[in-house]
């Protein structure tokens, strides 16, 4: 039986990780007085574009309108499907909605929580005009099934990867190489934040040309300098577009952030690593599985617990950890369940790999600013409860 001390201090589920060159980044640019789009904004796209190997990066408020402009990009519309995962951020479903679109959910591969390729396939109908996985914690599809389909069925790939940044397919960054598109989040707890904001990343140039004209409210791409000497104060709406731009506020944190980016990844891999090595010892526990095709960014920690071991639930387990001093999260509730997907047909027994993978998932406190301690202690408090509730 374990030792377990309760401490007293509270770990939280998750904090941002700021030093003080963000800091400085910021204060820096509000002194500039240039703080909307501009410079940094466009300095952030560059090196983001490089970082991945990507031809294009077009910065945004949120990767909710990146996955919308992506969309946007192909005409999607009215009388269009377009297939994506339940387990999932509503914002992916709300964005197909939002064009006008149907959603059409396949089910999740149990093993890795992601989209299931053979799934995918049973769900294309005539109808159906592009597919958008989900990468979901870091863990990554499997990309050369699902553009396989795409090329079989002329359709569209929007890749969700919120989570994916650092993620890598069979060695190669997602987001390089896209024959589609792929969308980051830069929300507070990601890999890399700027607050809030995200990109959409493509090596198409009709996607980003297109794409750099809807974020800005349909202007003209060169009327983001018009206040600026030499620019012009003359412009066109091209179409009706969406305020989506990101600024240089949000950019000046997300320059910082991306120079960090493999110190903070470092750290998140030493942390996972020993939650993987120690929760593989316990039997009431299904660790995060990695498939040989996938490096996992782990931007999320998301553990399964195995009910028919236990004499509690995902729920109950969840309310011991927080007595604990340990702060979790649920990463999702299946969309399909939701009371707004709901209305449009969908129930709960739809997708059966989703619910099952909810009914028994615990996220767990993973960033950089976590200590060993604090990683040691996390263990020793699922370990206690395990321990406490075993059949």
């Amino acid at each position: 039986m374990s030792q377990f001390v309760k401490r007293e201090d509270f770990i939280p589920y998750n904090l941002p990780d700021i030093t003080e060159a963000e800091v400085n980044e910021v204060v820096d640019t509000l002194r500039s007085r240039w703080i909307a789009k501009g410079p940094r904004t466009l300095k952030f796209e560059k090196e983001f574009a490089e970082y991945l190997g990507a031809k294009h990066a077009v910065a945004v408020n949120s990767c909710t309108a990146a996955l919308h402009v992506a969309l946007l990009t192909q005409d999607i519309g009215p009388g269009d499907e377009v297939i994506t995962t339940p387990m999932t951020f509503a914002s992916t479903a709300s964005t197909i909605l939002h064009c006008g679109a149907r959603p059409v959910f396949a089910d999740i591969d149990y093993a890795t929580g992601c989209i299931d390729p053979a799934q995918v396939e049973k769900k294309i109908t005539p109808r159906t005009r592009a597919v958008v996985p989900v990468h979901y914690s870091g863990q990554v599809c499997d990309l050369d099934k699902i553009y396989a389909l795409a090329d079989k069925y002329g359709l569209f790939v929007s890749e969700d990867a919120a989570h994916a940044l650092w993620s890598r397919y069979k060695g190669r960054l997602i987001g390089c190489g896209l024959k589609g598109a792929a969308s980051y989040s830069f929300y507070a707890t990601k890999n890399l934040t700027t607050g809030d904001g995200g990109m959409l990343v493509t090596d198409r140039d009709d996607v980003a040309e297109r794409a750099r004209i809807l974020v800005g409210q349909g202007m003209s791409h060169n009327a983001w300098n018009r206040y600026a000497k030499g620019g012009s104060w003359h412009y066109d709406i091209v179409e009706p577009g969406y305020k989506y731009n990101m600024f240089d506020l949000q950019a000046a944190l997300g320059l910082v952030q991306l120079s960090r980016l493999e110190e903070m990844q470092a750290r998140r891999l030493v942390i996972a690593k020993r939650f993987q090595e120690e929760f593989s010892k316990i039997d009431a526990l299904d660790p995060p599985f990695v498939p040989e095709y996938a490096t996992h960014c782990w931007h999320l920690y998301v553990l399964r617990i195995r009910p028919e071991l236990l004499t509690i639930d995902r729920d109950q387990f969840i309310v011991e950890l927080n007595e604990r001093n340990v702060g979790t999260s649920v990463h999702f509730i299946p969309t399909h369940t939701m009371t707004a997907y709901r209305k449009l047909g969908w129930k709960p027994g739809d997708f059966p790999m989703a619910e099952k993978h909810f009914q028994r998932i615990i996220s767990l406190p993973l960033y950089p600013s976590l200590t060993d301690e604090q990683t040691e202690y996390i263990i020793a408090a699922v370990r206690d409860i395990v321990e406490k509730y075993h059949k």
